[in-house]
């Protein structure tokens, strides 16, 4: 098999080859290429970003990633210069024999570097990457591995012997391997292009903003894999015509065994659409409570105040009522109660509950507390103080603790006294009630009234 002019050498002729004094200039000029990218990779990542700000090493881009040879761009660009260097001393007619083995190599680095940093941008969360990413790399290295030592290309051509009617047109198995690598690489490109859409839509935005981005990244991340699904399915070579018969089974496995899973995409775009639900409000669905973290096309993430997290069907969402804290105002109302004893002022006291409350950090001051004659309650008089906070999502114990604080300190420096529950018991004498005539109403003469 040759491939830009690239030639499989047996193991004689390399070993024979390196004994060659042009073998260390092959060895210099090889070593001088990836210098030579790993230091124009390192200038590069220390330039301006387009937002102004500096690339570092710490930032997982899929060029530079975490370090330089782990990005794209090094092994892309040591494989341009290992090319430059190759035609250049073919023109000098000097014997190759290193760079028949270099650029494999770096050919199959480019190729693992690109599918996992894409794979790794676009899925972040996905525990299926690492896999992918030795899959991948078993497959590339075994690829350089048969086309060093010449046994790739004899398998490439036995299995292009393997053919069989397919339709009006004949395949073989070469035909399919070469159409899923093609497929594969054009999925991947397509991933790379959505992923960097989509962090270009979602930078910088919040509350509104983040999800009609959000929802104008997912619509972009469907059509460009729509698109590439369908060049993958040109380069395999299928006829794109045969997708019309596709359709029509796709249309009736949606109307029946995927309309729950179609639902819920649809309704993904409804939510994000409307605004009816935004990423950081605060909602209560199907008695859970908690913060939204995510609204992706299928599902929706929610993050209680205790960590858990639940996630809701977006159909949920829409069929079902949802309690949204956060929609028209991020302000909550809270309250407590305190109840005081039976003759206290509460003309100079209530004023005073409202000015310590209005202390407490998180407790607004627009909308001020107010504190409420509630009840006549049995033991005392209950007063309602009710204050608001704007960040629900940091949880109300600590803030509604507080506030109690604050109220006790203040009823103790007053003097102002909370009842204890009072019971009036009445006790009855037995010798008297019974000596009294039948028919006699009130109290015995025995009776004696006890407050407890």
């Amino acid at each position: 098999m040759n491939t830009a002019g690239l030639t499989t050498l047996t193991l004689t002729e390399f070993l024979n080859a390196l004994r060659h004094p042009s073998a260390l200039i092959e060895i210099a000029v090889a070593l001088g290429c990836l210098l030579l990218a790993w230091a124009v990779v390192r200038a590069l990542r220390g330039k301006p970003a387009a937002d102004g700000a500096v690339a570092t090493a710490t930032q997982p881009s899929i060029w530079f990633g975490r370090r330089i040879v782990d990005g794209v761009l090094f092994p892309a660009l040591a494989l341009a210069l290992a090319f430059a260097a190759r035609r250049i001393m073919l023109g000098f007619g000097l014997p190759l024999a290193v760079f028949k083995i270099v650029v494999p190599v770096l050919m199959s680095f480019a190729l693992i570097r690109l599918s996992v940093r894409v794979l790794s941008v676009a899925f972040p969360a996905s525990r299926l990457v690492r896999a992918a990413e030795r899959t991948i790399s078993w497959v590339a290295w075994l690829a350089v591995v048969g086309w060093i030592t010449g046994v790739l290309p004899q398998l490439l051509e036995e299995l292009d012997q393997i053919r069989w009617k397919l339709g009006g047109s004949e395949v073989s198995v070469r035909n399919l391997l070469d159409g899923l690598l093609s497929g594969g690489f054009v999925l991947v490109l397509t991933l790379w292009v959505s992923a960097a859409i989509e962090a270009k839509l979602l930078a910088g935005a919040i509350g509104e903003q983040l999800s009609l981005r959000k929802a104008a990244a997912n619509i972009v991340r469907s059509l460009l894999i729509f698109v590439g699904l369908l060049v993958a399915l040109s380069a395999v070579g299928i006829d794109l015509t045969a997708l019309s018969v596709l359709g029509g089974g796709l249309g009736v496995g949606l109307g029946f065994g995927l309309q729950k899973l179609a639902a819920n995409y649809v309704s993904g775009f409804v939510i994000l659409a409307e605004r009816s639900l935004r990423i950081g409000d605060m909602v209560k669905v199907d008695n859970f409570e908690g913060r939204i973290t995510d609204i992706a096309t299928r599902y929706t993430v929610i993050r209680a105040l205790n960590g858990r997290e639940a996630i809701v069907p977006n159909e949920l969402l829409i069929t079902q009522r949802v309690e949204n804290a956060s929609l028209a105002d991020s302000r909550v109302a809270m309250s407590t109660l305190v109840q005081v004893a039976y003759g206290t002022d509460l003309d100079t006291l209530m004023p005073q509950l409202e000015a310590v409350t209005r202390e407490v950090p998180r407790v607004l001051s627009d909308p001020g507390p107010a504190v409420q004659l509630s009840n006549f309650a049995a033991d005392g008089l209950e007063l309602t103080v009710v204050f608001w906070i704007a960040d629900p999502e940091n949880g109300a114990g600590g803030v509604r603790s507080a506030v109690n604080l604050q109220l006790w300190r203040t009823l103790e420096k007053l003097g102002v006294e909370i009842p204890y529950p009072q019971r009036v018991v009445h006790q009855v004498d037995r010798r008297a009630a019974v000596s009294a005539p039948l028919g006699a109403t009130g109290p015995s003469v025995g009776s004696l009234p006890h407050q407890v």
